[in-house]
């Protein structure tokens, strides 16, 4: 099986200007990134970029960049148009990597695409993991997923979903974690499709695709995986994490 990674990486954050460049451990955040993405079975790794800082740097560390429009609002976008540059086929497999996970284990890439390539009935395939504490199950940042007994998505809320007093009670509680395997033909189709209701209520763009009758394949990761970096704390964390391994 052949796939390529693409990670979008912009420049603007609310809570974090400037992310993908900010420094962890002596290399940017979006080097580590990159580096992770290096490690997996991915043909290509290419980083997606509207900003020239961004796009200097990587050329920097020797990534392959593709310099993309200012107008994307999400970074499916600026993953699709990279592959539309690419030419690539409607069957081919593209993951999208988010440039702010770092400690991303390389194999969960692989296990992404293999998931996909496995379903041929889904359009797109993401992970998810058990929920171990109601603090998360009930925290709107932590995205949830249902999905049906065939390992596809039912819903993604922010929400506590299903309904349950406990999570232990619930048994089902899933956070989904954020990285995404597309078919090119069904990202194409994607990006085309306005944003749904659903889509804007609970703003999650993923909902877009169930909206419009695409499957999408949850899988599971039976082990605990660290969190991005969305905050100062999340990366002071990841800062601490990559000196004590280099110590």
């Amino acid at each position: 099986m052949s796939f390529v990674v693409v990670i979008p990486a912009r420049y603007e954050s609310a809570r974090l200007p400037g992310k993908p460049l900010l420094e962890i451990a002596g290399k940017s955040m979006i080097e580590r990134a990159w580096e992770s993405a290096k490690q997996s079975s991915a043909a290509a790794v290419i980083i997606a970029t509207d900003d020239r800082r961004i796009y200097q740097v990587a050329r920097d560390f020797g990534a392959e960049v593709a310099m993309t429009s200012t107008k994307h609002s999400s970074g499916s976008d600026r993953v699709q148009e990279v592959v539309q540059n690419l030419e690539l086929s409607s069957d081919q497999i593209v993951v999208n990597v988010q440039g702010d996970e770092p400690l991303l284990p390389p194999e969960l890439i692989d296990r992404v695409a293999i998931n996909l390539e496995e379903n041929p009935s889904a359009g797109i395939a993401t992970l998810a993991s058990t929920l171990t504490n109601n603090s998360e199950f009930n925290d709107p940042n932590v995205v949830k997923v249902v999905r049906n007994k065939g390992e596809f998505a039912l819903y993604f809320s922010r929400s506590a979903v299903p309904r349950s007093l406990t999570l232990k009670n619930s048994g089902f509680g899933l956070k989904h974690i954020g990285i995404y395997a597309y078919r090119v033909g069904v990202l194409n189709k994607f990006v085309k499709w306005p944003v749904g209701d659903l889509e804007k209520i609970e703003q999650l763009e993923q909902l877009r695709a169930l909206e419009n009758g695409t499957q999408i394949h949850v899988g599971m990761v039976e082990h605990e995986l660290p969190k991005g970096v969305d905050t100062q704390a999340d990366l002071e964390r990841v800062r601490d994490y990559f000196s004590s391994v280099q110590a």
